[in-house]
């Protein structure tokens, strides 16, 4: 009998496959007993996975964005860091 408290691990394509499933007008119940993934996952997937247009004709996924701003935090850190040790600041000028 499987533990259920560690889930099943699901691939990428897995996931997007049953959120673009969603979005060609199957039911989450449906899908939900099809593929043996509650609900609960389903909604959580739709959310993470659903693309966000942008002005610029674009779009992203929440998911996507989280990991700009992680990306972003990190080249930001980054940068003060060489600041730092970069011996002709702006203070000097």
């Amino acid at each position: 009998m499987e533990n259920k408290k560690h889930g099943k691990p699901y691939t990428d394509d897995f996931r997007k496959m049953i959120v673009d499933l969603y979005y060609s007008g199957q039911r989450v119940k449906d899908l939900s007993g099809e593929y043996g993934v509650s609900e609960v996952t389903i909604y959580d997937w739709i959310k993470k996975l659903s693309p966000v247009e942008l002005e610029d004709g674009t779009s992203v996924t929440p998911e996507d964005y989280a990991k700009l701003q992680k990306q972003m935090r990190k080249l930001q850190q980054e940068n003060e860091i060489l600041k730092k040790l970069w011996p002709y600041s702006q203070e000097s000028k």
